[in-house]
């Protein structure tokens, strides 16, 4: 019996790999260091659970949700129907749980005699056999491995895999579209429409953008997509976007924008330079899924940055 189902198994062609990522992210993540000539995300740090500090402007986005279990049943690696993928617990009295091998396993004890068909042609001495036990199936089966599997309880989460998929993505900044444009030849008018936008939106800079990762027997998906884009005008003030905005044409006069704009109730002449610093902040919101599980990650601090000038209308007209 146990040569016919460590045949059916074929476990010695599965190969182990972890993949070593940083210490379990709490709640909301935030990129803090961003180049400022690409816009890119620099350093990936954890910040407090949301409800326990301020919360961003527009704080209605979604929760950050899920950290997932790091030990899972996965029905698909055995080919049959149910029970449906799902955490499981990390240890029983069958041993301890492998993702890869998608069973509880442990020492086989006693080992069997040399020439049993369960060291698949090695010496007793040259690794050792384990049992492999799935509590889904009822299926208990034997292999060799040279060293013992690693447990899946020590690896990564579904969520740290997930934030290895959005390194992949390299998310950026918006770049900024804004009228009055940036530049000592562009000045607006106190009192007039400004119009703001994210200037040729893509995956990288808007989304949605999708990637998968893997690492310790687990496989996530994840799907970004900015939320919001918090803009703040340099006189006090924020604007959320809820869309990327609309780019101002000559044609459009002194409309307001429809969907992102702002108007400045004073001259930027008093400020240094001359000028007003508007900030544009990208809030993405990840959603994740792999393992059985599912979850949310928000992401905010992707940010770029604009000068422009505001007059008297008086005053530009002499």
């Amino acid at each position: 019996m146990r040569a016919l189902l460590t045949a059916l198994v074929g476990f010695t062609t599965i190969g182990l790999s972890l993949v070593a990522v940083a210490p379990s992210a709490r709640s909301d993540t935030e990129c803090q260091v961003t180049d400022p000539q690409t816009g890119k995300c620099l350093v990936w740090v954890d910040v407090p659970t949301p409800g326990g500090g301020d919360e961003p402007v527009g704080g209605d986005l979604p929760d950050d949700t899920g950290s997932g279990a790091s030990c899972y049943w996965d029905p698909k690696k055995q080919g049959v129907a149910g029970p449906p993928a799902g955490p499981v617990p990390c240890t029983s009295s069958t041993g301890y749980w492998s993702n890869t091998y998608n069973c509880y396993v442990q020492l086989a004890k006693p080992q069997p005699p040399a020439g049993d068909p369960a060291w698949q042609g090695h010496e007793p001495g040259e690794g050792a056999v384990y049992q492999c036990y799935q509590p889904q199936t009822g299926i208990l089966v034997w292999f060799w491995a040279q060293d013992a599997p690693p447990g899946a309880g020590t690896g990564p989460s579904p969520r740290e895999v997930a934030l290895l998929a959005i390194d992949s993505m390299q998310l950026e900044a918006i770049d900024i579209g804004i009228a009055p444009e940036p530049g000592p030849d562009s000045v607006g008018i106190v009192g007039m429409p400004v119009w703001m936008w994210a200037d040729d939106p893509d995956q990288q800079t808007f989304g949605p953008s999708t990637a998968s990762a893997s690492a310790g027997g687990i496989t996530i998906t994840a799907t970004a997509r900015v939320e919001q884009v918090t803009w703040t005008m340099g006189d006090g003030t924020s604007v959320v976007c809820r869309t990327a905005g609309t780019p101002y044409e000559p044609r459009f006069g002194g409309q307001q924008s429809p969907d992102c704009g702002h108007s400045y109730a004073l001259s930027s002449a008093h400020n240094q330079g001359g000028t007003y610093t508007v900030t544009a902040t990208s809030d993405w919101v990840v959603t994740w899924s792999g393992a059985g599980q599912t979850g949310t990650i928000r992401l905010d601090g992707l940010v770029r940055s604009v000068e422009i000038a505001v007059g008297e209308a008086q005053v530009l007209g002499g």
